[in-house]
């Protein structure tokens, strides 16, 4: 019985600890103790001896003077090591430092997580208007091109389960009805690419395309955003082909082949 309740007591503070780091973000890169316990609704005792533990480990950093913490080079250094052994981005790095020499636009390669998109690769354009994205930023996927990219050939369980979440509503631009959604998505599938106006981000564009791997699943997508002046129709298509050839390669590198019809 006492080592049922060691154990218990060793996992409930090892998911307080992975909770705190994921309390961090681009919006909110420093918090303190009061911050913290009143995200996770734990005491301010029970967080003040998580944060400890983090600290000693490298995985939290404490400003002296402020008292708040930030995430450390611990998570950073496992953050290598995943984009080291992440397939997608092995093989699609070279090919998307092509496109950025060749159009200067921001472009991503993003992966499907749960009901989320993550950004894994982020190469920037030389323009100084920055667009706000990150690496390991996640995304909805029915209001962005990389996620209806990777939404549309998903199966209708999975996309019923994303309308069953509900589709929030970001831009006025953002598609939130079920039925428009799935006509959307079957548009895509035609098409090979989908595109998102301003539906994440007011006067932000995108265009995306699917990447697949040796099952023929989807598993992520490459995507070029940018502001919506810049991102004309003509140039959205222009994006679209060579972003089609760009999949088409990584898709092949992972081990995907199209069967002859």
């Amino acid at each position: 019985m006492e080592n049922h309740t060691s154990d218990y007591r060793t996992l409930s503070s090892l998911k307080n600890a992975l909770l705190a780091l994921k309390c961090f973000t681009m919006e909110e890169p420093e918090k303190g103790i009061t911050e913290i316990a009143q995200s996770l609704g734990l005491s301010k005792s029970t967080v003040h001896r998580v944060m400890t533990t983090l600290a000693e480990e490298g995985f939290v950093l404490r400003d002296e003077h402020t008292h708040r913490y930030r995430l450390g080079l611990s998570v950073l250094s496992l953050g290598g090591i995943i984009m080291s052994n992440l397939e997608i981005y092995r093989e699609g790095q070279h090919l998307l430092e092509e496109f950025v020499n060749r159009f200067d636009e921001t472009v991503h390669l993003a992966v499907l997580e749960n009901y989320s998109t993550v950004y894994v690769s982020k190469l920037e354009c030389k323009h100084p208007i920055k667009i706000s994205t990150h690496l390991g930023g996640k995304n909805p996927l029915h209001c962005t091109s990389s996620g209806k990219a990777i939404l549309a050939s998903q199966k209708e369980e999975m996309i019923d389960e994303v309308i069953r979440r509900g589709l929030e509503k970001r831009t006025r631009s953002t598609i939130t009805d079920p039925h428009q959604l799935k006509v959307a998505l079957s548009e895509i599938r035609k098409a090979g690419y989908a595109i998102s106006r301003s539906e994440l981000r007011e006067g932000v564009h995108s265009v995306a395309v699917p990447v697949r791997d040796y099952t023929r699943q989807v598993i992520g997508a490459v995507t070029v955003v940018g502001p919506a002046e810049r991102f004309t129709e003509e140039k959205m298509k222009s994006f679209a082909r060579t972003l089609e050839s760009m999949g088409k390669e990584i898709s092949s590198r992972l081990g995907y082949y199209e069967r002859r019809r």
